[in-house]
């Protein structure tokens, strides 16, 4: 994985404690956006794991700018944000994993085995927060007819889409064309209101779809 974080002291803690896992190797760093950027497309990893606030270009620049490049890439932000306008530009952007900085070592170590395994990885706080939001606005009801509109095939779909894969990877994973995927993917969408990956993310942490 490379490790994106430009103040030297956290990200040499950051490396030690990733390090640590057998599992995980650190194979490249970067103090800001642009070389985080320069230095995904040089070592190809599995994972980056991405401050959001760096000099020069943003971790958020920064992961669309790899998304769009290395769409197969998984990006962990680590951020001191909590604020849910966050989360969701990140998601948009692309990101799969979501660890606050006050999080436990244990949570990073986490979010960079799922994302690595193909999974999105939000902190407890952050989908706490989410289903709060939901419960405050109320809507159950309506969430509740469609998705009973949706046939088995699409809700398999929209969990797979939830947790970061991607069409060619649903379709492998279902045994169907990526051009089926597309118009599940087309149909989700209609049939849910909804009108990007940030809001399906959203939908699929109140019904319980996304692997946390």
């Amino acid at each position: 994985m490379v490790l994106a974080e430009d103040h030297a002291i956290v990200r040499e803690g950051i490396r030690r404690l990733l390090a640590a896992e057998p599992d995980i190797v650190v194979v490249g760093e970067a103090a800001d956006g642009h070389a985080a950027v320069d230095l995904t497309e040089t070592l190809r990893p599995d994972v980056v794991c991405m401050d959001i606030s760096m000099p020069g270009l943003s971790g958020l620049e920064a992961t669309r700018q790899i998304k769009a490049r290395l769409p197969e890439v998984g990006i962990v932000v680590l951020t001191m944000h909590e604020d849910e306008a966050y989360f969701y530009e990140l998601v948009k952007a692309g990101a799969s994993g979501y660890v606050l900085k006050r999080a436990s070592a244990r949570d990073l170590v986490d979010a960079v085995r799922a994302v690595a395994g193909g999974h999105t990885f939000l902190h407890p706080l952050i989908a706490q927060r989410l289903v709060s939001e939901h419960e405050r606005t109320g809507g159950r009801d309506d969430d509740r007819r469609r998705y009973d509109g949706l046939t088995e095939r699409e809700r398999q779909v929209v969990r797979l889409i939830a947790n970061g894969k991607t069409n060619r990877e649903i379709a492998e994973a279902l045994h169907i064309s990526v051009k089926t995927v597309e118009t599940h993917r087309t149909h989700i969408m209609e049939k849910l209101d909804l009108h990007d990956r940030a809001h399906l993310v959203r939908y699929a942490v109140r019904k319980g779809l996304i692997d946390l």
